[in-house]
């Protein structure tokens, strides 16, 4: 999985009930876009460090200039 700044994460629980969660990533620490990453969480406008799973896909965003 990788990532750039500003992309948006998004997890899809497979459990019955369980809502899907989108973030947009703010940092990420590694230069080639791997994982963990620091998102911040559209639901609880909290930040955590991000480690995804199988059930997270990343929507890449094109940068305008």
């Amino acid at each position: 999985m990788r990532a750039a700044a500003g992309d948006q994460v998004v997890v899809e629980s497979s459990h019955l009930m369980a809502h899907r969660r989108e973030g947009r990533i703010v940092e990420v620490h590694d230069p080639s876009g791997a994982p963990p990453y620091r998102v911040h969480w559209s639901d609880t406008d909290s930040e955590t460090l991000f480690f995804p799973g199988p059930d997270a896909h990343i929507v890449h965003v094109e940068q305008t200039k």
